[in-house]
Formats: structure tokens, sequence, C-alpha cells
């Protein structure tokens, strides 16, 4: 027989599991800590890498614009010195037929204010001598090249200015300024050069003729660039221009800063067509001061006393030993510039060992932390040169 179900209820047993807790122990923290301080090093590390990489691209890029610029500067003053619009020096003019009367024994003082211009001589001289170069402070610069780095070249460069005063792109004519003015009309002066009473002509000997600002610039570099002390090379330059009411060597004015050093050579004409020295020939006639002898005086060309218009040596002008005479200075027609440049700052961990070739000149390694470069060209002086060449 079937037993009767037991219908009593039975106690229900309830049965709890407790889940493991998930986390980290001590050495887990300890390795992951690490390794992300490792990732953080990786990184800060590639960061500074970067910004260091950076920083050294900003200052090369900064040496090699302001080389650049120095010498863009430069060039562009250089190429016209000599220029006197329709003006040609007795000794370059291949038209003359008689013996050049503007022959001078002397260059002229850059910094010699205009009010002490008293002789035909003094005019002439800023004419016929359109760059110049020194290698010490010149008589009379005192007051003007002032903390003028020690070794390095001053340069002047003259010529008249090649905009026509108030003409457009061009400074209004200033009075009491010094401006340079050239006659077109038979039978008047052959050039003004004065602030007042410039009433030359055109060729029809009516209309004034153009006037043009007189430019005499003193390039030099300066051992500071805003505070004396400062240390930072610069070249600067001071125009020749009205100052306080006279027509003078103004102010010397920045230009552009971690220019170290600036040596020119100068490239003298000196010899013609046919090979003559026109400097030195034992024969004065074949000298560029006597009056012109053609090699073939039917179609005048080749002149045997007069140079070409190449250079025929470049030479380093030094104040002591006189290589810079006046019978050179009147025939230079190119410029070699050199420009010494550096960094802004400092590079940590750099230091400069090298010495550096500026033409004829060694400078010595420095041994600082300043990187540099050397930047040369040759400039043409286009209207001196231009006006020797000869068929």
């Amino acid at each position: 027989m079937n037993k009767p179900l037991d219908r009593r209820r039975r106690p229900v047993r309830h049965v709890f599991i407790h889940s493991a807790q998930c986390g980290f122990n001590l050495i887990e923290l300890m390795v992951a800590s690490t390794i992300g301080l490792l990732i953080m090093t990786a990184v800060l590390t590639l960061f500074l890498n970067v910004s260091r990489s950076n920083d050294e691209m900003s200052k090369t890029n900064m040496l090699i614009e302001n080389g650049r610029f120095a010498i863009q500067l430069l060039q562009n003053d250089i190429a016209h010195a000599g220029f006197w619009d329709i003006y040609i020096p007795d000794f370059d003019d291949l038209t003359l037929t008689t013996a050049p009367v503007d022959i001078f024994t002397s260059a002229p003082q850059p910094c010699l204010a205009f009010s002490s211009w008293s002789t035909v001589s003094h005019f002439n001289r800023r004419l016929g001598i359109a760059v110049q170069v020194h290698d010490s402070v010149p008589s009379g610069c005192s007051s003007t090249v002032t903390n003028w780095k020690s070794g390095t070249d001053i340069l002047v460069v003259r010529h008249a200015q090649t905009c026509v005063a108030g003409a457009s792109g061009c400074e209004e004519e200033v009075s009491g300024k010094l401006y340079f003015q050239t006659s077109r009309c038979e039978g008047e002066a052959a050039y003004k050069l004065a602030t007042t009473g410039l009433t030359l002509h055109q060729r029809n000997c009516t209309d004034t003729a153009p006037k043009r600002k007189f430019v005499s610039n003193i390039y030099y570099i300066r051992n500071y660039a805003v505070t004396t002390g400062d240390g930072i090379p610069t070249l600067v330059r001071s125009e020749f221009d009205l100052v306080s009411g006279a027509v003078k060597a103004a102010a010397p004015v920045a230009l552009i800063e971690g220019i170290e050093d600036l040596r020119i050579e100068l490239g003298i004409d000196r010899k013609s067509d046919t090979g003559i020295d026109v400097i030195s020939d034992s024969n004065s006639a074949n000298r560029y001061t006597a009056v012109i002898k053609w090699a073939d005086k039917n179609s005048l060309t080749s002149p045997i006393n007069r140079g070409d218009g190449v250079p025929d040596e470049f030479v380093h002008c030094s104040d002591d030993s006189g290589n810079c005479s006046v019978d050179r200075l009147v025939n230079v027609v190119a410029v070699k510039l050199y420009l010494l440049v550096r960094s802004q700052t400092t590079t940590p961990g750099y230091v400069d060992s090298k010495s550096y070739v500026l033409g004829g000149q060694t400078i010595a390694a420095a041994n600082d932390g300043f990187k540099r470069h050397v930047f040369s060209t040759v400039v043409r002086l286009n209207d001196i040169s231009g006006r020797r060449e000869t068929p």
C-alpha cells in the first residue's frame, strides 16, 4: 500500500554565495606606478627634445636671416656707390679730350660737417671716392663712431639718392638738407652740392634739373645693441643728414643684432684693356691722371691709360700701412664683403671651437656657446664699372 504523503512543510535552506572582491594589491600598484612613470618620463623627454630642437632651429633661422639681411642691406647701398645722376668725374669721363682737372691727393674725412667743405676739392673728393674703408676710427669721427668693436672694418658709402626728391616713394625736399643737382644745360656748372641755391637746369635751359639727396653712410660694428655693456655686437649706420640745424654725420642707428665681425676688401681696376697698369706705370702719360690715350683713335676703343671696369686686385685697407691710397680708392669698381654672424643666445652644452676666415683675416675660436656662420659676397659698383667699359 502506498504510504500517505507527508504534507508537512519542510524547512527551506538558504544558501548565500559570497563573490570574491577584485582589486590591486600593493605589488601590482607599485608595478603600475612604475610603468606610468616610465611612460611619463619618455613623453617628457620627447617633449623636451622637440622643444630644444625647435629652439635651436629658431636660433639658426634667426642667425641665417640676420646674415642675409645684413648682406642684402650693404649690397644694395654699395651697388649705388658713385651714382651722381648724369655727372661723371673727369678721370672716368671717356669723352674728355683734356687731362682730368679734379684729381686730388687725399681722401675725404667721412665725418667732416658740410659747413667745413670750404674748397672745390672737398666736393670733388667726395664725388670721386665713392667707397672708403678704415680699420680704425677715421680722423674726426670719434664723436660719431662710438663704441666701435675693435678689429672690425668701418665702411663709408657715397652716392646721390636714386630717386628724385619729392617723387613718388621718395622723401620730400626738406629745407636745410644737402642735395645734389647736375646740369643738362650747356654753359652751366657741371653740378651743385648745396643746401640752398640749387638752380641748375634741364637740357632746355629753362626747367629746373632734378634734386637728389646726398647720401653718405658710415657702417660699423658696435659692441652693444640696446644698452651699453649688453655684449651683443650690432651693425649700425650713421647717415650724413640734417642734425640740429647742421648737416653732419648723425648719431649711429642700430640695424641688425648679432653681426660680430665685418671685413671688406676693395676691388681695384688698375689695368686697361691693353694690360697697362694705369696707377703705377713708369710712363706718367700711361696713368689715369693723364689725357686719354686710345689704342684706336679712329673708333675710340680700348683706352690705354684707363681701367676696363674689371677688378684686377682685391686689397684690404689698413690705416697704418696706407695700402688704400687715393689712386686705388678712385679706381674701386667692386667690394668683397665678409660678415661673421653669431646667434642671439648660447646653446647649452655647445662650445664653438672653430676659427673663421674672413678674406685674409682669421678670427680665432671664441670657445663659447654661441653658434656662428660666415656670409660673403662680391658687389659690383654698377655706375663706376659700367662707365669704364668700352667695346
